[in-house]
């Protein structure tokens, strides 16, 4: 499995597209990395670049970007709404997949020594990267901006973990750099219909961390207090991990709370909308809409999408692309500009899922079934006629959750649909993987066999392939047989006007299962592994037979309900 590594660097600079390109061309022309997004801001005066790649050359990719980012950036003369004190502000390393919170550690701490060596910028760690408690805040190590580094440099309690320590002409132009090891942070700002900077902070302390400031009588210009060793005491906000700040954009007229959630599974993003919705409104305020920065994670959508149709007590059992256009709409994504979920979301935008067969057409998926090639062949098929008749269950919970009269049944019909929804997923992957199985197969036996040692490999490669050309329509008739537990479910419970829904339904799952069973079979004749062989046959006789009683007890309550 790959290490696959997200990097995000910031680096000063909005508004000069000549700059930012050739910036992002470093990483974006270097050999196996992809570039995911650049989000210039013009008030900020500040690019968000975002790239994936494998651990082994992430780490020369951003040091590219930062050496040309010296090259063309100079500190000396930025300006800009955001906190910043270098060409490149921060770039945080995020571990994706196949890598270690450790491993990253370590990738950071490289790349601030080649950084700090041989561009001589100083380099602070943060986060997770952080070497000392007081570090791992970003807002301290960034503390006094571009404008106190020199004062800052001469500390000793803030000497720089890499590079010079002295503001010469060479770090006057570069700034400094702070680099990090972290899990997700999502950007995310909320609109306001005020141009009022201090009402909009006045929200975001309520609800970030570190809060407020506390006050003598609570009065805004009351005397600050402190605690017995003179730090002053603070109001903590409603949520952990949120860091907040209101500001005015020039750009769109208006101000903003510009939020970084750290850890979305603490604090939900859609959380933070709604209570910001209420805190705004308690000053007079109203909440317009809001906008993401960078990329985010599905997950975060997903969530937002699925606490917004539960408000509405709507069933959340409905496609992928749906829920995130519920999120979209219910958060005002889409009010500064267009939002498009592919290029907005890390997993659309790094899915190396091959899904050729799934996404045709359905007649472009039938002409090439009839077509001569061999595939997709019955395995392919089987899947999406499982995941044909798991969808109508899906659809008889949805109607019998919107069912009038039913409305205090939402959540259970919701929560069978769900259990589909996952399931037709799954299935629909198992088209493509059984075509790619049987490819594998045809490759394996394409390979050389001239010499005894090719004949061993090619040998080998052959049985690898058939076995996964088993397990494959397997997995198959498992998935099929765990969609009876909700069809069987909405011929019990479900909307009686859709009961034929439900009879095909069994229809499509029962020939599935049948037909994946027969891919089993016929694969398992080439295979040498006599024990796998009969444990996985024995394992298919019995999801069959068990089909079967299920068949004939869901096709009867049909049948009954129908008479």
């Amino acid at each position: 499995m790959k290490k696959l590594v997200e990097c995000v660097p910031n680096i000063s600079e909005g508004n000069n597209q000549s700059v930012i390109s050739k910036i992002v061309e470093t990483v974006d022309k270097f050999p196996g990395v992809k570039l995911l997004n650049v989000d210039p801001g013009k008030a900020t005066n500040r690019t968000v670049i975002t790239f994936v790649g494998d651990a082994e050359v992430i780490i020369d990719a951003a040091f590219n970007l930062i050496s040309k980012a010296k090259e063309l950036i100079d500190m000396r003369n930025h300006s800009g709404e955001h906190p910043r004190m270098g060409a490149v502000d921060v770039c945080p390393l995020i571990p994706v997949s196949g890598i270690t919170m450790d491993e990253t550690i370590k990738l950071a701490h490289n790349l601030s020594k080649r950084v700090g060596d041989e561009l001589s910028i100083p380099v602070y760690c943060y986060e997770n990267a952080a070497k000392e408690e007081k570090r791992k805040n970003l807002a301290n190590c960034r503390s006094g901006e571009y404008e106190g580094l020199e004062n800052k440099l001469s500390d000793p309690l803030w000497k720089p973990d890499y590079g010079p320590d002295l503001f010469n002409d060479e770090v006057q132009k570069s700034g400094a750099t702070a680099i990090s090891a972290r899990d997700f942070l999502v950007a995310y700002n909320i609109n306001l219909n005020t141009t009022s900077t201090r009402r909009a902070n006045a929200v975001a302390f309520d609800l970030r961390e570190a809060g407020r400031i506390k006050r003598e009588a609570g009065k805004l210009t009351g005397k600050v207090l402190k605690d017995k060793n003179n730090n002053p005491l603070r109001i903590p906000g409603y949520f952990k991990n949120l860091k907040g700040i209101g500001w005015f954009i020039d750009e769109y007229g208006i101000a903003q709370i510009s939020y970084n959630i750290t850890n979305i599974n603490t604090t939900p993003l859609h959380e933070v909308f709604d209570k910001t919705c209420e805190r705004a409104q308690v000053r007079g305020m109203r909440v317009t809409g809001s906008e993401l920065i960078g990329l985010v994670p599905k997950k975060v959508l997903l969530d937002a999408g699925k606490y917004y149709l539960a408000k509405q007590n709507r069933s959340k059992a409905i496609p992928e692309s749906q829920i995130i256009h519920i999120a979209v709409k219910s958060l005002g994504l889409d009010e500064l500009s267009p939002f498009d979920p592919n290029s907005r979301i890390i997993e659309y935008m790094i899915d190396e899922k091959n899904r050729n067969l799934s996404k045709k057409t359905i007649i472009e998926f039938a002409n090439i079934t009839s077509s001569e090639s061999p595939a997709p062949g019955g395995g392919s098929i089987s899947a999406y006629c499982g995941a044909l008749g798991v969808s109508l269950a899906v659809m008889v919970a949805n109607l019998s959750a919107h069912k009038r009269g039913w409305d205090d049944k939402w959540e259970y019909y919701s929560k069978y649909g769900e259990k589909g929804m996952l399931l037709q997923s799954q299935l629909l992957d198992l088209v493509d993987e059984d075509t790619d199985a049987f490819n594998s197969i045809m490759n394996a036996f394409s390979l050389p066999k001239d010499t005894d040692e090719e004949k061993k490999i090619r040998n080998n490669q052959i049985q690898i392939a058939t076995k996964n050309a088993i397990e494959v329509p397997f997995r198959i008739m498992k998935i099929c047989f765990d969609s009876l537990e909700i069809i069987e479910e909405m011929v019990q419970n479900g909307n009686p006007n859709s009961i034929t829904d439900v009879g095909v339904a069994m229809h499509c799952a029962k020939a599935a299962i049948n037909g994946a069973y027969l891919n089993v079979r016929i694969n398992c004749n080439d295979l040498n592994d006599n024990n796998f062989v009969k444990n996985i046959l024995s394992e298919g006789l019995s999801i069959l037979d068990q089909a079967s009683l299920k068949e004939k007890k869901i096709l009867k309550i049909v049948d009954e309900k129908l008479s």
